[in-house]
């Protein structure tokens, strides 16, 4: 018997909810303020804010940031907020750096862009990004406006995605960041905010560190884009989990009320069951008596769990970063956000994060006389792909 990984259309639209939901993360998963420096000249710039984005600045050059770093931020950010807000915040940027040197001031230039190579398929690589990032093939489903208008979706992949994804002096995981700041403060967005929230959970931020996001946009920038990231966070996190529980909610009689749980409980996997930091939270179960049992449980990078069977075998739901698993004498498959992955019945397996991503499931299993897993031994520390 074998894993299956099940990518049916429903579970996609599911999975796509649930990475809304990820669970909260360890304090030493906070953003860091490196990251933190960015929201706020993303958010200025957008918003046009040219006093704040000064001082933006200025505490973005001591708080880590490069020039080059910041440079790549203000260019992002014209493919969302236009060439005039873009500009002026470039000649803003001028001028602080110009006033820094006066002060006797160092600013770190940082390292520059590798030179685009000459035969380069902006086309082949916007798709490739874009798909990564969704999780999906785009060019086989475009959005409505292609459809209307197809060359607005040919100048978004090849040069948003391709010319200036490209450029690596910010990793993807930073222009998210990026994206997500500039759009929190536009008005009308809603639509591309929840799309690009839900990138980021898929590329490994939690919604610990997203909720962390929204809290320095009110402290920094504003309440009404705080809120903003809120009102799409909060509704798509309660639906998630409403959802997920549906999907195995059973059909009888028994189940007499609609019920609501809500655990707030948060415990650490033990050592003999797991090897590295394994968090267990939001616990859930079938009001039906035997009937299914589950939980959000959080990998660090590195973490798994050990070996082990469920006598009725057991599903994952992965909704936030990339993980490994494995059924005994098969090779480690990688898993990622948005994906099902079935387990059979006592079938000897085990799952976690890879040795450089965090993951994030749910996981569902149903008892069999009272019992629901059997714990086996440890995993190696690197265990063989």
């Amino acid at each position: 018997m074998t894993f299956i990984r099940l990518m049916t259309r429903s579970a996609t639209v599911l999975c796509g909810l649930l990475l809304l939901a990820a669970p909260a993360v360890s304090s030493d998963s906070n953003l860091s303020s490196r990251q933190k420096a960015m929201i706020p000249i993303a958010a200025f710039t957008a918003e046009g804010n040219i006093v704040q984005l000064e001082q933006a600045l200025h505490q973005g050059l001591t708080q880590g940031l490069t020039v080059n770093e910041i440079k790549e931020i203000l260019v992002q950010s014209y493919a969302y907020a236009g060439f005039p807000r873009a500009l002026n915040g470039i000649n803003a940027f001028s001028r602080v750096l110009d006033s820094r040197k006066q002060q006797g001031l160092r600013a770190d230039m940082g390292k520059e862009a590798t030179p685009v190579p000459a035969d380069f398929d902006a086309n082949a690589y916007g798709h490739e990004v874009r798909n990564s990032l969704t999780g999906r093939d785009m060019r086989n489903s475009p959005a409505g406006y292609a459809t209307l208008i197809p060359v607005i979706d040919e100048f978004l992949v090849r040069h948003l995605f391709a010319d200036i994804f490209y450029r690596d002096v910010l990793s993807h995981h930073d222009r998210e960041l990026v994206t997500i700041s500039l759009l929190a403060v536009l008005p009308g967005t809603e639509a591309q905010l929840k799309s690009h929230l839900g990138i980021c959970l898929r590329m490994g931020y939690s919604q610990a560190q997203l909720l962390e996001f929204a809290e320095v946009l009110k402290q920094q920038v504003s309440s009404a884009s705080a809120s903003q990231v809120l009102t799409v966070l909060q509704p798509a996190a309660e639906k998630a989990i409403a959802t997920a529980k549906s999907v195995v909610a059973p059909k009888t009689s028994e189940a007499a009320q609609v019920t609501v749980v809500r655990d707030t409980t948060v415990s650490v996997g033990e050592a003999d069951k797991f090897t590295g930091t394994a968090k267990v939270s939001a616990r859930f179960s079938s009001p039906v008596k035997g009937h299914y049992s589950g939980a959000l449980v959080e990998f660090a990078v590195g973490a798994r769990t050990a070996w082990h069977r469920h006598p009725q075998g057991q599903t994952l739901i992965v909704i936030s970063g990339e993980g490994w698993v494995q059924q005994e004498g098969k090779a480690v498959e990688l898993i990622k956000a948005g994906d099902v992955v079935n387990i059979p019945p006592d079938t000897k397996h085990w799952h976690g994060a890879t040795a450089t991503t965090a993951m994030s499931h749910i996981a569902i299993a149903t008892p069999e006389q009272n019992q629901t897993v059997t714990w086996l031994e440890l995993v190696p520390t690197s265990p063989s792909r």
